[in-house]
């Protein structure tokens, strides 16, 4: 039959109450928007935090202009209904007056991969809330390339020649390859700054695409801070990939992330169910939510709500301390980011407004 494209798309078009969550209403219009377009095979709608999550399925390719319009008229619409609704911040996400052919650049969040897809083939949707794209770095680096959390990496002779990951310096619009294991040791000196240097596909050795995510950086592309990117990622699973528990096992441990209040403080991210993904605390702790799917001629067999698990307790309890370990240190680094993070907010406005006051030491 050729092969499937999974898109996931996702902005924010206004939240609901403040930044916590996603009103009804825009979620049923996006169902009704995605219902009526003849182009999906399948889709499915989703929320983490105050972000609409657009699963789709179809066989147009990646970076389908159609695909890409529908993901935007669906996004205008649910916008409307936020102005309606008087939610906060309607159609923050839309960095555009109208649709230019592809969505990248325009504010909404995507990830997508095309394949053929397989005798059996699981995928996992990632899918976090008050954070930004360098959030995916450690797990992926994690899922792909350490044999403590994926022993098949050791074990799995489909697996034992490592993979290739695409890592993008998002300051420089630039792009390198590095393969693992080969390069594991110059692969982490880019990824564990996650601020800028970001892990955006990851390949087998022969070239199939096993995970992708979204890179986009609101605040680079409208030249002040507008919110968080809250970045979605398509996992692959089994068959030569990283086992489903393998793939989620990387947030059995929070790791501490960009974003929480006004996009600007460190905090833990913390995986919860979709029923959980509604962010109070300081507007947070950030949130990740992990969607499972069966793919079956493109169909979309699912979701398991994996992180509803109860085995991931313990991690939601360690974040909650982590959350009032770093609360702890108010304004001060390292839970507000550092001054080069602090760029699009009101630090450059300090600065003008107190230029005259530095004189020499």
């Amino acid at each position: 039959m050729g092969k499937i494209t999974v898109t996931v798309i996702k902005a924010d078009v206004g939240g609901f109450v403040g930044h916590s969550s996603v009103h009804e209403e825009l979620l049923a219009t996006a169902r009704e928007q995605l219902a009526k377009s003849p182009l999906l095979v399948d889709f499915h709608v989703t929320h983490v935090g105050d972000d609409i999550n657009l699963i789709m399925t179809h066989r147009q390719g990646v970076d389908s202009e159609e695909i890409h319009k529908l993901a935007w008229d669906t996004f205008v619409a649910c916008t409307e209904v936020a102005k309606k609704l008087k939610l906060y911040g309607a159609g923050q996400d839309l960095l555009a007056d109208a649709f230019s052919g592809n969505v990248k650049g325009l504010g909404p969040g995507i990830a997508e991969m095309e394949f053929f897809e397989r005798t059996s083939e699981p995928i996992i949707v990632f899918a976090a809330d008050k954070t930004e794209p360098g959030a995916w770095n450690l797990p992926l680096y994690k899922m792909f390339a350490d044999p403590f959390n994926t022993i098949g990496l050791v074990i799995d002779p489909k697996m034992h020649e490592g993979f290739k990951f695409e890592v993008l310096d998002l300051l420089e619009n630039k792009k390198i390859i590095f393969n693992t294991p080969e390069d594991l040791y110059d692969l982490l000196v880019f990824i564990g700054a996650p601020g800028r240097y970001c892990i955006k596909s990851v390949y087998t050795k022969a070239g199939e695409i096993a995970a992708t995510s979204s890179t986009q950086r609101l605040n680079l592309m409208a030249g002040r801070y507008i919110g968080k990117d809250d970045p979605v990622l398509i996992v692959r699973c089994q068959s030569g990939l990283p086992a489903v528990g393998e793939a989620l096992e990387p947030f059995a441990r929070p790791h501490l992330v960009s974003g929480w209040m006004r996009g600007s403080h460190s905090g833990p991210l913390m995986p919860v169910s979709v029923a959980d993904a509604t962010p109070s605390r300081f507007d947070g702790p950030p949130r990740v939510i992990a969607l499972g799917f069966q793919l079956a001629d493109g169909k979309l067999i699912g979701p398991q709500d994996f992180f509803a698990d109860k085995a991931y307790d313990r991690a939601r309890e360690m974040a909650l301390m982590i959350a009032d370990y770093m609360r702890s240190l108010g304004p001060f680094e390292p839970h507000r980011l550092h001054l080069e993070e602090m760029e699009y907010t009101t630090l450059p406005l300090v600065l003008e407004k107190l230029k005259d006051r530095f004189v020499k030491a």
